[in-house]
């Protein structure tokens, strides 16, 4: 009987672990020349893809910071306006690869990661285009400023374009307080 249970546990943790891959989509370049230490800090959250993790929250967040351990501790916040507070999940990224290259891997819970794939970013780090292994599902416009300007938006949408991602399916989050 433990045999079964251990055997059963191996197949379900496999086949888990089959769902959550993280190779990115041959569409899915990420940036290279990519600085870790100046994408750190705080990041507005302009414009997503809706998701489950999401849905309806406003004033979305993103800060990263090092890990003494060299992954990235990152905490995602927002407000829920249906619980009328705050929430916020932390979770870890780690390179998918060279440093160098904006292709990491994030995890929210266990040892499950997801893409997170630097796919435009702003030679000055003011803005970012994220997308997952998945872009039609996970995809993301984000500003160290909380105001979209046409550039940023027009960008965006360029991006999701060529993502295979409709400019529709973007939510534009409001920031405004």
């Amino acid at each position: 009987m433990k045999k079964r249970s251990v055997l059963a546990f191996t197949l379900l943790a496999g086949a888990l672990a089959a769902c959550h891959t993280t190779n990115r989509s041959p569409q899915v370049q990420a940036v290279s020349g990519f600085d870790p230490d100046r994408y750190l800090g705080k990041w507005y959250e302009l414009g997503r893809v809706e998701n489950r993790f999401e849905r309806g929250m406003t004033h979305t967040t993103a800060h990263y910071s090092m890990n003494t351990d060299g992954t990235i501790k990152v905490v995602n916040a927002g407000y829920d306006p249906q619980k009328g507070s705050f929430r916020s999940a932390t979770g870890k990224a780690k390179f998918a690869g060279d440093s160098e290259v904006g292709a990491l891997k994030v995890s929210f819970f266990g040892p499950f990661y997801g893409g997170y794939n630097v796919v435009a970013l702003d030679r000055k780090y003011q803005w970012s285009i994220v997308a997952g292994d998945k872009p039609e599902k996970y995809f993301w416009v984000l500003s160290r400023q909380p105001t979209l300007t046409k550039e940023i938006k027009a960008k965006a949408i360029s991006v999701a374009r060529q993502l295979g991602v409709d400019p529709d399916s973007i939510l534009w989050v409001e920031q405004k307080r």
